[in-house]
């Protein structure tokens, strides 16, 4: 009788973020577990919450939200879902955003906020302190040491463990480091989409972890590159896509989303795929 392999994130490698969190390099981001537009609630709530436990059964122990997915009802549904929380779990949210409907994410950076939603985010996932809180974008009508400054200030009051940024750039993250350590930086970036190529180098130098947002790009179901190296293994092009993440750099935390457990589990058995220098060459010729 054969048996299928066992999944587990921990194929992939672990990755210490601040020098003191190690989390294997498979995590789960929780966009994808709220309605249409990543507005209210999902389609299917049991099996969404399904999804959250089903992480913990495939070793995943980082897991991405944010005050703005839902809004709320991400973290939400993760406090129902896994709290009390397993010992070696990281929860990283983020803030800096508003939603006015769904698809809507106009930004917001102003000091107040930025505490309201921390303390908001706190609240609904039961805790005291954020270990992984980011900044979801620099905000062009604030000045910056403004919403830095009141970042700090929440990390020196205990509120936030460690930071992070998104959508950044290699000029914003040194800003940032003026007011504290950066331990994460959460751009876009896929095999298909390489606009922060020089952010995910310089955050490697530097010991910062990268966190590709939409590491599955959509574009990357047609690739015929991506088509020709999962024909070889046997796998999905974007079991692939995500392989490719992993070896591309060794800062690179990946977290893939979705609503589905059968998708979960096929994403998360991407970590088992060991690319060759044949297949990372073949991808990177285009």
């Amino acid at each position: 009788m054969s048996t299928q392999p066992t999944i587990d994130a921990a194929a992939a490698g672990t990755y210490t973020l601040g020098g003191d969190l190690t989390i294997n390099r498979m995590g789960y981001g929780a966009m994808r577990i709220t309605g249409a537009g990543i507005w209210g609630p999902p389609k299917d709530r049991a099996e969404a919450i399904k999804v959250l436990r089903a992480t913990q059964d495939l070793g995943i122990n980082f897991i991405d939200t944010a005050d703005s997915y839902g809004p709320y009802v991400s973290e939400e549904l993760i406090a129902e879902a896994l709290y009390p929380y397993p010992s070696d779990l990281l929860i990283g949210t983020k803030g800096g955003l508003e939603r006015t409907g769904p698809n809507q994410w106009p930004v917001n950076g102003r000091p107040e906020h930025l505490e309201a939603a921390l303390k908001g985010s706190l609240q609904r996932l039961r805790l005291e302190r954020i270990d992984l809180y980011q900044l979801h974008r620099f905000d062009g009508n604030v000045p910056a040491d403004e919403f830095l400054g009141k970042l700090q200030e929440l990390q020196k009051a205990g509120f936030i463990r460690h930071l992070g940024l998104s959508e950044v750039t290699i000029e914003q993250i040194r800003q940032a480091q003026q007011f504290f350590e950066v331990v994460s930086v959460q751009n876009k970036f896929s095999l298909t989409d390489r606009k922060w190529a020089a952010e995910v180098a310089w955050t490697r130098d530097q010991q910062i972890a990268f966190i590709p947002w939409y590491p599955l790009d959509a574009g990357a179901v047609d690739n015929p590159r991506l088509q020709a190296v999962a024909r070889k293994h046997n796998a999905s092009v974007y079991q692939v896509a995500l392989a490719w993440l992993l070896a591309y750099s060794d800062n690179i935390l990946a977290i893939p989303g979705t609503s589905s457990v059968a998708h979960l589990k096929e994403n998360t058995a991407a970590a088992q795929l060991k690319l060759d220098a044949e297949d990372m060459e073949r991808l990177e010729k285009g």
